[in-house]
């Protein structure tokens, strides 16, 4: 009896170190760019369109952290990993993202709903500067198949490099937001490949993708 107390109390020791030391790490490492880093494991799927939409609970304040390719803003990539709107397969682009006539302005939620969500996840960023100037932004568009209003597609978009204080949102993430939904529509890239490019980088999910933009 006395052996197997001691194996047991040993096993019970050994599982609590590598859970203290499995959740090492610090915001500052958060910081730093990583070019193409990944969110973990496979997009979630987000609950997709509704009727009627209501406030979603956002992160505990200061616990997300920006990070950073070339300047330009990443969001934290556990606690916006991007969600997907069920709706939209490679096998329904006809009928969703890629059908004329404004399905991406039907699913939108109201401002009444995503101005209270933007003022809360700024607290999760710890963002403070202009509310004006940053943008409450899906990480996997709407025009690319990305949740409405799943909390994990959603963050605050801090203005890029070289923005005029005060102009509001102009982030250049939009043009390649469009440029990728393009290439989708005209089957030159599958959706689930523009989706994980998107949600790993923005700055580089063009190239990661093959497809150039003349500028």
């Amino acid at each position: 009896m006395v052996r197997r107390a001691r194996r047991h109390a040993l096993a019970l020791a050994t599982v609590m170190l590598v859970a203290a030391t499995g959740c090492s790490g610090s915001p500052s490492d958060s910081d730093t760019a990583v070019a193409g880093q990944k969110p973990a494991g496979a997009i979630p799927i987000g609950p997709g369109p509704r009727p009627t939409y209501s406030v979603q609970p956002q992160p505990p304040a200061g616990s997300c952290h920006y990070r950073h390719n070339g300047g330009q803003p990443l969001p934290d990539p556990t606690c916006t990993p991007g969600a997907l709107n069920p709706d939209v397969t490679q096998a329904t682009l006809t009928t969703t993202i890629c059908r004329k006539g404004g399905y991406t302005s039907g699913i939108r939620p109201p401002s009444g709903v995503t101005d209270r969500e933007k003022r809360a996840n700024t607290a999760a960023y710890g963002y403070t500067g202009s509310l004006h100037d940053a943008e409450y932004d899906h990480l996997i568009s709407l025009q690319l198949g990305g949740d409405p209003n799943d909390p994990r597609n959603l963050w605050v978009e801090p203005p890029s490099p070289g923005h005029k204080p005060g102009a509001g949102p102009n982030n250049p993430k939009d043009a390649v937001e469009t440029h990728l939904h393009t290439a989708i529509c005209d089957g030159k890239v599958k959706l689930a490949d523009a989706q994980e490019a998107i949600a790993t980088d923005w700055t580089t999910a063009e190239a990661v993708l093959g497809i150039s933009r003349s500028r």
